[in-house]
Formats: structure tokens, sequence, C-alpha cells
């Protein structure tokens, strides 16, 4: 079993939805890190459920730090998260019949009926509260170097939001700064909530696509091959449950054009090599260009859903009719914007720390 993510820095997950506490350890932060627990409860707090488009399942979302930080600041020693499930309720699950779309069943098959998959177990969207509280340790850091990540909603069903400027996002990553429902657009926020909302009517879901910058980053982060930054970025952004897809730059629209509309020509502006267009998404090669690096992201509807499905029960192979019970959030989208920031910025502080060494993060040296 493998729940270790990183190659210099590395983050552990740990806990299932409805067990005592879900967690993380990061290990690989250098000493000397400032960690301002208000700036932590800011990230968390924008992935928290609110109102008739989220979950009815309230949780304060405390970040304890167990280990690894005195008096604000890193020690250098593994870092540990513990965040408390305080309104869990087990009894939801007691049905024996495996969820459509969820992973119920491959979670069974895994680990031969070990596992504890109430709400999902290990495999729950729970286990990104702590992923989104590591990442806010590094989206601090980053932003110390002035490397600023920010996602917001692109589409819900035909529900478009603007699109983030491909060679200049920054002020629009200022914009979104606050939001509880990440949309440049308040008029396409005001739709989606709408659709949302209908869909949780009819007790049904939705999902969507995210769409996130990376602003601030020098040319030459990412490795060739195996360790690219987009094969690295993907890879963690994957590990999110409801991901279905991801692309970079134009993405999948570079099947309609020629190469000499998808080559991004060079130019300089102010002593620096820039790229007039950013179809490749700020790398190439696998290695950052100094462009801004986009990235957009397929969420799918949240699986739980109170319609009746088709089933089976394991035990018997019967099949079965399900509604399924419980707390469940309508569409997952507005509450997975933080998650996919808190990820990419894990990946972009240990591509950094490959680059520049772990040292470029810290404060002065107290002694």
């Amino acid at each position: 079993m493998k729940n270790v993510f990183g190659n210099n820095l590395t983050l552990t997950l740990f806990g299932e939805s409805h067990g005592p506490a879900v967690g993380a350890v990061i290990d690989g932060l250098p000493a000397g890190i400032r960690v301002p627990e208000e700036a932590v409860s800011a990230v968390m707090n924008r992935r928290k459920a609110y109102g008739r488009i989220s979950t009815s399942r309230h949780e304060e979302d405390k970040v304890e730090f167990l280990s690894g930080i005195k008096d604000g600041f890193t020690q250098g020693t593994p870092v540990t998260i513990l965040i408390r499930n305080e309104n869990a309720e087990r009894k939801d699950y007691t049905e024996n019949i495996i969820r459509p779309s969820h992973a119920d069943y491959t979670g069974l098959e895994k680990y031969r009926g070990y596992a504890d998959l109430s709400g999902g177990g290990h495999f729950s969207g729970r286990l990104t509260a702590p992923l989104t509280a590591a990442g806010a340790v590094c989206l601090g850091m980053l932003e110390k170097k002035g490397i600023t990540i920010g996602t917001h909603i692109l589409q819900i069903r035909t529900i478009h939001d603007e699109r983030f400027h491909e060679t200049d996002p920054a002020d629009q990553l200022n914009a979104l700064r606050g939001k509880q429902f990440p949309v440049l657009s308040d008029q396409a926020a005001d739709l989606m909530k709408h659709a949302i909302a209908e869909a949780a009517d009819e007790g049904d879901s939705l999902g969507g696509i995210l769409e996130t910058a990376v602003c601030g980053l020098e040319a030459g982060i990412g490795e060739p091959w195996f360790d690219t930054a987009e094969g690295m970025i993907a890879h963690a952004v994957f590990s999110v449950p409801a991901v279905k897809g991801i692309s970079f730059g134009a993405g999948f629209d570079l099947a309609q054009m020629k190469g000499s509309e998808a080559n991004d020509a060079f130019t300089a502006e102010n002593g620096k090599i820039k790229t007039m267009t950013n179809h490749s998404g700020g790398i190439a090669g696998g290695i950052t260009n100094g462009m801004p690096v986009l990235f957009r992201t397929v969420i799918k509807p949240t699986p739980s859903i109170a319609k009746e499905q088709r089933s089976v029960d394991p035990e018997t192979l019967e099949e079965k009719i399900i509604a399924v019970k419980g707390r469940h959030d309508p569409a997952i989208v507005h509450r997975a914007c933080p998650v996919i920031d808190a990820v990419a910025a894990l990946v972009i502080t240990d591509l950094c720390i490959e680059r520049y060494g772990a040292l470029w993060f810290t404060e002065k040296d107290k002694r």
C-alpha cells in the first residue's frame, strides 16, 4: 500500500472518512519556514461545505500541527498534520451494496474486505482536507518567492466562465482571492450555483472543468522524461478523488491546429525571453519556460446521488437497486479548487527544491 508522494518533499496521507481523524505528514521541509496558522485556516475555509450547493456534513477542520513546528517555524523534522472528524455518521453506510462509480468494489477487492469503506474510507474526498492543509504550507512558501497559484471553475454543463489570459493571468488570480465560489464572472457564478441547486433538488449531481494558473515560475524547472513538470503535476492531480482528465495549455485543441498555429513564437521583453502565445501551457520538454503554467482539470459528477441506480450485493451477487444515503455534495467543483491549488503547490515546491535546494525557501539562520 503506497500513500506517499514526492521526491525531495514527500507527503503521506492517513485516515478514513468516518474514522477519528485524517491527517498528513510532510517530510523534507527545511528548518526556518514560517507557517502562519491564520493563512492555513484561510485556505481550509475555501474548501468548507456551505449552503445548498454542498454537503450538509459540516466539519470545523481545525488543523493541528503535532510535530515539526515550533513557535510558528518549521524545525526541519517531519511536520504532522491532524484534522479530527467531528461529524462522522457511520450508520449511513450499513447497507452491503457497492455504490456505482465509487471505490467500494475496488477497495473491497484490494483489501479483501478488511478496509473500513464507510463514506469511502481512505478513498474519500475527506482526505483532501489534510492534503489541502499540507498544500497551504507550500502556498505560503511559494508566495514569498513571488510564485502564485489559483484555480477557478471554468465550466459546469454548458455554463462557461472567462478563460485565464494565456500569457498574463496575474490580475485574474488576484480577483479570485477570497472568493468562496471561485469564478471570474459574477453572472456565470449565479448560473452555476442555480444549476447545482437544481441538480440537488432532483437528487442528482454535476461535475465540471477547473482551470489553474501558476505565475512567477522561472524557466528551467522540471526534469526530462519521467519527472517532467507536466508529469508530476498530472500524477498528483489524479490522486484527487473525482479527477478524470487533465490538459496543459491548449490541450486537446492542439489536435485542430497546424504547427504554424500551435507553436509559441519567441520574443524578448525587458531583458527576458518570452513567448507570444502560450499554447504549451508554460512547459516545453517537460521543463518550465518562464511563462504561466496553465492546466485544466475535469471533475466528474459526485457519484453519491439520491436517484435509484442498479448495483450488486458483493456477498450474494444479487442485483439490487440503490439510492445512496448519507450527506453528499451535489457538486464538488467549487470545493475542489483549493485542493487543486494545494496539490499544484506541493509539486511546484518539490520541483523548486530539486532546482534550487531546500534552503532557497528559508528565513535567515537563527544562530
